[in-house]
């Protein structure tokens, strides 16, 4: 929900807070000063009630905090969303891993960070072998450019640049991705082979799209985009950015589980530069802990991100290694594990370094 919020209704949200490394967590969640949330200890909460324009924040310690769950049952039930967990997903996803990164590969002419790269099928498949021997559990094909302004392909094209790419790294049994807004693709890579959706429009786009997921149970990644890829940067006007862009992918994970996809098949992302500018993205990324209580697992995708210009003015987007690599480590003391990431190698060697630093 944007500008124009006006329900008096009382909407109440949760964001853990004040990481702490697992040996210091393991010892305070003994004393109750202390949670573990998606592999990650926290030790503060911060409790955000939020009715129609007006927002109030309160952080509690432990376990004072327990005390509020006591006396507000829809913060309990809000609370006990945090420790969501998907059998499938956890098998087909993680691989009974912690982390799991999707390689990025784009099949198109212009896509913002490598288009063209991967336009000869040799090359994708080369380039897709590489990320896995570097680490990535998945491959996320794309055949169409959403970067800010993207015009759009027709899902004939679209379906003629990803096809071959797909059929072919499923005969060498990689694990796949598909990054696509439009049903006929969806179906088509599916039928070839692919496991996982990631659906820019959160299955907006097209309305046969839903259609298509739950027919063959098929995983799908729902992200926030406000218009289309054209039209994106002009509607980013938000009340506030974090609880809009949650309260959006509440409400779209409410329909499609009503629709009757299942709630374990449901990854979300909140679009990291999808209609979002150089402030509200690094809100976004600073709070991204407050969409585990959604219930369903985080990706994201802030690999070569414009913001990162912003901060460093590295305006060439093979340049912005160094702060994917902040901007994801920051994501990972927040409990995020699923990362679509460009540079696998270097990413997949951060995060393996981290984990052993930070928690076991």
């Amino acid at each position: 929900m944007q500008a124009g919020l006006t329900s008096s209704k009382v909407k109440y949200y949760l964001r853990p807070l004040s990481p702490i490394s697992y040996e210091d967590g393991h010892l305070l969640f003994k004393k109750k000063r202390a949670v573990l949330i998606q592999d990650t200890f926290f030790n503060k909460m911060e409790v955000i009630t939020r009715r129609g324009l007006k927002i109030k924040k309160q952080i509690y310690n432990f376990p004072e905090f327990f005390k509020v769950l006591d006396k507000n049952q829809k913060i309990c039930e809000i609370f006990n969303n945090l420790n969501y967990k998907s059998k499938i997903l956890k098998r087909l996803v993680f691989k009974n891993k912690k982390i799991s990164i999707f390689g990025i590969l784009n099949v198109t002419p212009d896509s913002f960070s490598d288009g063209g790269t991967n336009l000869n099928l040799s090359a994708a498949v080369f380039n897709a072998q590489k990320m896995v021997n570097d680490g990535a559990s998945f491959i996320d094909v794309g055949g169409e450019s959403t970067r800010p302004g993207a015009k759009p392909v027709t899902a004939n094209e679209e379906i003629s640049r990803v096809i071959p790419v797909v059929q072919r790294l499923n005969f060498m049994k990689i694990d796949l991705s598909l990054d696509t807004r439009n049903s006929s693709t969806m179906e088509f890579g599916i039928a070839s082979g692919v496991k996982i959706i990631n659906d820019v429009s959160g299955l907006t786009n097209d309305s046969k799209s839903l259609d298509v997921v739950k027919k063959y149970s098929t995983p799908v990644i729902v992200m926030h985009m406000p218009g289309t890829p054209q039209t994106m940067m002009k509607k980013n006007k938000y009340n506030d950015v974090i609880l809009d862009v949650y309260d959006f992918l509440k409400e779209r994970i409410k329909f499609l589980t009503q629709c009757g996809l299942k709630k374990e098949n449901i990854i979300v992302d909140p679009g990291i530069g999808f209609g979002k500018d150089y402030i509200q993205n690094i809100k976004l990324i600073k709070n991204l802990s407050v969409f585990h209580s959604l219930g369903v697992p985080l990706m994201l995708g802030v690999s070569r991100k414009r913001f990162i210009e912003s901060i460093t003015s590295n305006s060439k987007p093979q340049q912005r290694l160094g702060g994917t690599t902040a901007a994801i480590l920051l994501a990972m003391t927040q409990g995020v594990k699923i990362h679509r990431v460009h540079d696998v190698h270097q990413i997949n060697q951060a995060l393996i370094v981290f984990e052993r630093l930070f928690n076991r």
